[in-house]
């Protein structure tokens, strides 16, 4: 005698199901992406004006991209949050320790990274990136000058070969008198950006 068991075949999801979650998953992405645009522009203004983005912002902003990615979404929303915590905030914490970027540029990037996810940060932090390049030139040719705008450069690429990531005694943005460029400004139009190609342009 031979027992036969009941086997039970879970049907797989049709492509019209997975197309419609899939769907669902970027509608909502979306919306976080919103809460990027947000942050990142609280924190803009906020560094445009006073040269400081207040940890309230940040430290906030943070606790609440994760928790509501974890509610809304789960634990794939709240390690897709992690991730780019983790991308953004790693990259800028090196800059920070180069004496580049500035504890709360660094802060307002983790938290940005936090709320667009893992699949949007690679393209804010570029974007980022050339807003900022644009920005420095524009406060470094306009304050300094381009002969002294050539000479520190210079100053710190050789600086880097010699000394790897410890901080320029002079030129970095911890000295007052060094030419500081309002990075939460870059932040936010890099992430403005995205989130307008993300969800309106598109």
């Amino acid at each position: 005698m031979y027992a036969v068991r009941n086997i039970c075949i879970q049907p797989a999801a049709t492509p019209p199901v997975v197309a419609f979650r899939k769907a669902t998953m970027l509608t909502v992405e979306n919306y976080f992406l919103i809460g990027a645009v947000l942050v990142a522009s609280l924190g803009g203004v906020s560094d445009l004006r006073s040269a400081r983005i207040p940890n309230w912002l940040t430290y906030s902003g943070l606790l609440t991209a994760l928790v509501l990615r974890f509610v809304v979404m789960g634990w794939v929303g709240l390690k897709s949050g992690t991730v780019g915590l983790l991308v953004t905030g790693g990259i800028f914490l090196i800059l920070f320790v180069m004496g580049a970027m500035g504890g709360g540029d660094l802060k307002l990037m983790a938290c940005v990274g936090a709320w667009a996810g893992s699949g949007r940060v690679v393209a804010i932090l570029l974007a980022a990136a050339l807003a900022g390049g644009v920005l420095a030139i524009f406060y470094v040719f306009f304050r300094q000058g381009v002969r002294t705008t050539f000479w520190n450069l210079f100053e710190l690429i050789r600086f880097r070969l010699t000394s790897g990531l410890q901080p320029h005694p002079l030129l970095n943005v911890r000295e007052a008198g060094t030419v500081r460029v309002p990075f939460g400004v870059a932040i936010a139009v890099g992430t403005l950006f995205c989130a307008g190609n993300a969800i309106w342009w598109r």
